[in-house]
């Protein structure tokens, strides 16, 4: 006789759980979570003064943390048979971004809210909302946002110049190969080199090829970072060698992804290039340029190196970002309590502005579609 499975059964590949195997892998885990939980509290009494249990680091923390992400894994899989498996190939790569990353975001807002000055005696002290009041108040940190947004605003420019390149790359003309491998060359290169090559080197006021040049043209002082708009100028066009080629090779994946039958459609209806380009090809690369765009701000809301190789935020503040005056205040004052404030503020802001761009994305694709 044939018997037909239940429906309450679910997927016939589906791992059949033993008897007495979901009850041990419940213990297992609250094992596992009881000694996590133990061996924090124990660090934090330890850290706090309260017991001496010899702490010298969080390496126990961490041990810890590494059993109960294992004892999380396998209980998975004994309590829920096939389906744990699936989630036991997921939960690392979770399980390492929380130890990677929540983790030391959440341990960076307890440093934030102390005093702790590596260059001083007395050690980190707790000083409540101290390090806040003092951003509020530090003009040079509202200077370095404000250069932000000229920075961010750079971002359309580039967007402007890395399409019209991703045209060019994508038409019938000669040498295209050569000059797509070309035009990706400043992306092969560092910030960092790209500092000492052209800032320290191209455009160095006295023996600078940049700056001879400007002197036979007629420029009798030819310094590239002595006024606060040149230099941030200056700035903005050095990162936007390094960063168009990033936007343009996106731009123009996007480019040879569209259907060609659309364009030779509208050559036969006598559409103009412009008409095609603003008809057909920009709302059909809508996607993709937001996509490109908000890439390109996420990484230039991190913009420290050039600024820190080139003029370390001068002529007074005028280059400064966010990032190189959080690393000047670890560097050089060593306040590690207030310059993870600062981090920790900034983040919220990229968070919030990221947010909203996503959001203002979303329903200006939904009102065009």
């Amino acid at each position: 006789m044939l018997h037909t499975i239940p429906q309450s059964l679910g997927p016939v590949e589906r791992m059949i759980v033993p008897p007495g195997s979901a009850r041990r892998g419940k213990l297992l885990l609250v094992a596992a979570t009881v000694l996590l939980f133990g061996v924090l509290l124990a660090q934090i009494t330890d850290v706090a003064g309260v017991t001496s249990f010899g702490f010298v680091s969080w390496r126990p923390l961490l041990s810890g943390y590494i059993i109960w992400a294992g004892a999380l894994c396998a209980a998975q899989v004994m309590i829920r048979g096939e389906a744990g498996q699936r989630a036991a190939f997921v939960l690392p790569a979770v399980l390492f971004t929380v130890a990677m990353v929540v983790f030391p975001t959440v341990f960076g807002l307890y440093i934030a809210f102390t005093d702790w000055n590596l260059s001083a005696v007395a050690g980190r002290r707790f000083n409540g909302l101290d390090n806040l009041r003092t951003l509020f108040a530090d003009r040079y940190f509202w200077n370095a946002l404000l250069n932000m947004v000229y920075y961010v605003l750079s971002v359309l420019v580039q967007y402007a110049i890395a399409f019209g390149l991703a045209l060019l790359l994508n038409a019938e003309i000669k040498a295209r190969k050569f000059f797509r491998v070309a035009f990706l060359l400043p992306l092969m290169l560092s910030p960092v080199a790209v500092s000492w090559m052209i800032g320290k080197s191209l455009m160095e006021y006295r023996f600078g090829p940049a700056a001879t040049l400007a002197r036979h043209l007629g420029w009798d002082n030819p310094a590239f970072f002595s006024t606060p708009w040149l230099a941030r100028s200056s700035i903005i066009a050095m990162d936007a060698w390094v960063s168009i080629p990033f936007m343009m090779i996106l731009l123009l994946a996007g480019l040879q992804a569209l259907p060609s039958e659309i364009k030779e459609a509208a050559k036969v209806d006598g559409a103009s290039g412009w008409q095609s380009f603003k008809e057909i090809t920009f709302p059909l690369m809508l996607p993709v340029s937001i996509t490109v765009i908000i890439l390109r701000v996420i990484f230039q809301l991190k913009l420290a190196d050039i600024v820190i190789n080139v003029t370390a935020g001068g002529p007074g503040g005028a280059t400064d970002t966010v990032s190189s005056f959080i690393f000047r205040e670890y560097r050089d004052r060593s306040n590690v309590g207030y310059g993870t404030m600062l981090a920790e503020f900034y983040l919220v802001i990229i968070i919030i502005f990221v947010a909203l761009i996503l959001k203002g994305a979303s329903r200006w694709m939904q009102r065009d579609n």
